[in-house]
């Protein structure tokens, strides 16, 4: 297929200070969760976006001295000549698939409370560190010796960032994890010196910057500033009036203007709480107060929407990172007029959760993603069968879905029996408030299907262990989903409460239409992710007065992984939810709910009140088990393996369904020769010199 004329546009090149783009989708810096530990997964993760047709390719934050140390969350480092090597790495994987490969330095000031180096952070004021866990730390002002010293730094690990072969060099201004940043803002710049006060004294430091970066590298690198538009937080701090302002004072100074919000959580909203293109009424504008070209992001996946924006003058490239992770290969497909293949992000955050957990991160739509070295998975392709089988997968929801699929692929030929409607709890959920975009996980692999002639779809088909011991299929994968507790058992609770006569709907009552006897609820929210939240948005809507009880100490609480916590708290109080933490489940009959205090144990009861626990999950795996125990009978059936995967296994998040099905079709016929390695990793190096403290040896001279 070839490409719309229409999309022609985005595939024009962008002259960026000394360099050229190959075309307008520019990846933005984005964290990942492996960094400094993970240099050979990190560097092929970059790789394949660029080999799917990404123009830029750009690190995450790149810390430039150990003044700026984020630990414990794991980014890149330029401290000195021996982080050289894993940057190359990064920068000619980048390259030699045809990209411009970015690098953005950073130091993270008042974000940075260096539990790694112990050294004292650096800002504009002596204040406590503004880091995620509030640790008990405080920053140093800077005086103009550290102002001195600091310029210095940042053009040293520019000029690394140079040796190291990036083509574009970030000088960062955003999102409250840039030194430059701090200075701008006057919630926490209130100097009295020249770098304080009015706003051409809070951008000096930046100016500064940005002129240094350029005279060490700007004859072959271009050096982008990413900056905030906006705090979100009125007139305390930088609004979007003022970010325009500071552009227009520093307009030309730069290659290449990044504009974000601030802080992250702003910047990379969820669809639950913000639409694609939620940006842009900040960034309408900017393009026009400079002659440099401008770049944003918005959670953009719509082509149409993209031709739009620079058509009409928002924004000369289409920045993006969350839908860079979901499709590493959107640019490709447009390209090649392959729209209905694009994989849309669908806006959830579990990429971000991953840098949240210092941990490689993962995406629900793409379960290569942080997989691509350590497994060998890519994106698009997957190696094919060596030998005819067949594969009946039972259950089509995301774990069944993407194992037929990813089968498909190999060239098996597979059954998908489902016995509910295809999509399972993905499309279940997706009808809940703000989940609409989740459909996404549904439609893309149902549709991919339909294009397909080796893998059948059977509906309405409940399958018994008997049923597919007579089917004659070689492999079998048991993918039949879970479904929610109503005894309370969970995290507090690990034996059922006394709950009889009492109201109790379950979150697949709720989703499945039924709706409590009494107005009044209690949701019992013992997961502590989006369910608990969600139904309390779905019946105080409906008019139902409705209390969250939970033993955590707010709401929701794990979705701080996912930066929607303050948001989800936000809107429950706006709604009218009542939020009762540090309390759990005692017991609930025709009377009542009765929960007590982790702390007193003090006891309240509500009167006249249906229950809803949100707790934990059964898996739906009988027929898998009783085939597991029929072993014998499976010669005689041609059956050579049975596996549960999926929520079925074990439930658990739906990135973690979508990532068993893959992992099964790369694995299933394991006994029919080599799969892939488990999983790789790099192991660190040992530094030469004695490993311990010698108390014998004479002291040094």
């Amino acid at each position: 297929m070839s490409r719309d004329p229409r999309y022609d546009i985005l595939f024009e090149p962008v002259k960026i200070g000394p360099v050229t783009t190959k075309n307008r989708f520019f990846q933005v810096p984005h964290c990942n969760g492996m960094g400094y530990r993970d240099a050979t997964a990190l560097a092929t993760m970059r790789a394949i976006k660029a080999e799917g047709g990404w123009g830029v390719v750009c690190t995450e934050q790149v810390e430039i001295h150990p003044t700026g140390d984020i630990a414990p969350f794991i980014e890149l480092r330029i401290w000195d000549d021996q982080d050289l090597p894993m940057l190359a790495r990064i920068a000619d994987a980048v390259k030699s698939k045809g990209a411009l490969a970015g690098l953005q330095l950073a130091h993270n000031s008042m974000n940075a409370p260096n539990l790694y180096s112990r050294e004292i952070p650096l800002g504009p004021m002596d204040l406590p560190v503004y880091s995620y866990f509030s640790d008990p730390v405080q920053v140093r002002a800077m005086d103009k010796e550290d102002i001195r010293n600091f310029r210095k730094w940042h053009r040293d690990a520019a000029i690394r960032a140079k040796r190291a072969g990036f083509n574009l060099i970030y000088v960062y201004a955003g999102k409250l994890f840039g030194l430059p940043m701090y200075f701008l803002s006057r919630r926490f710049n209130q100097r009295t010196d020249e770098y304080g006060g009015s706003l051409e004294n809070r951008a000096r430091f930046l100016k500064e910057l940005i002129e240094d970066t350029k005279d060490a590298v700007g004859d072959t690198c271009a050096v982008p500033c990413r900056i905030s538009v906006d705090e979100m937080v009125g007139d305390e701090g930088i609004h979007a009036a003022e970010a325009q302002d500071i552009i227009g004072h520093l307009a030309e100074l730069p290659d290449l203007w990044d504009l974000t919000l601030s802080g992250w959580e702003y910047d990379s909203q969820t669809s639950r709480f913000a639409e694609e293109g939620y940006q842009l009424p900040f960034i309408r504008g900017i393009k026009q107060l400079t002659t440099k070209p401008v770049v944003s992001v918005g959670r953009y996946t719509s082509p149409d929407l993209m031709v739009k924006l620079v058509r009409d003058g928002v924004i000369d490239l289409i920045g993006a990172a969350r839908p860079s992770i979901a499709d590493p290969y959107l640019p490709k497909k447009i390209e090649e007029g392959r729209i209905e293949d694009i994989r849309e992000c669908i806006g959830c955050n579990m990429c971000v959760a991953g840098d949240f957990t210092m941990t490689p991160s993962r995406c629900t739509q793409n379960p290569s993603f942080g997989d691509e070295w350590r497994r060998g998975w890519h994106p698009e392709t997957i190696r094919s069968v060596k030998t005819d089988t067949k594969v009946l997968v039972v259950g089509a929801g995301p774990a069944g879905l993407e194992a037929a699929m990813m089968l498909g692929r190999r060239g098996v030929e597979v059954a998908l029996a489902e016995k509910g409607e295809p999509g399972g709890r993905v499309l279940r959920e997706a009808r809940l408030p703000g989940l609409s975009a989740w459909k996404r996980v549904a439609d893309y692999r149902l549709g991919q299907l339909q294009r397909v002639t080796n893998v059948t779809l059977y509906r309405d088909s409940a399958l018994t262990a008997d049923d597919i011991l007579g089917f004659g299929f070689a492999h079998v994968a048991i993918a039949t989903g879970s479904a929610w507790r109503t005894d309370g058992v969970g995290r507090r609770l690990l034996r059922p409460a006394p709950l009889e006569g009492a109201d109790v709907l379950s979150p697949d009552d709720l989703m499945a239409g039924k709706r409590p006897k009494h107005r009044n609820v209690v949701i019992f929210d013992d997961d502590h992710y989006y369910m608990g939240g969600v139904l309390a948005e779905l019946l105080v809507k409906e008019g139902f007065e409705v209390s969250v009880v939970t033993p955590a100490a707010e709401v929701s609480t794990w979705m701080r992984m996912t930066m929607e916590q303050l948001f989800v708290q936000h809107r429950l109080v706006n709604l009218g939810v009542k939020i009762i933490s540090h309390h759990h489940l005692l017991r609930a009959d025709a009377a009542g709910v009765t929960y007590a205090c982790g702390f007193t144990g003090k006891e309240t009861t509500i009167e006249g009140c249906s229950l809803v626990p949100v707790t934990a999950r059964l898996p739906h795996n009988s027929a898998g088990r009783e085939l597991l125990a029929r072993r014998d009978e499976w010669s005689a059936a041609g059956i050579k393996s049975v596996t549960i995967i999926g929520d079925a296994l074990a439930p658990g998040t739906i990135a973690a369904a979508v990532w068993a099905g893959r992992r099964y079709a790369e694995e299933f016929d394991a006994d029919e020769g080599p799969v892939p390695k488990d999983m790789r990793r790099e192991v660190t190096g040992l530094a030469e010199g004695p490993f311990y403290w010698d108390r014998t040896a004479p002291a040094a001279t």
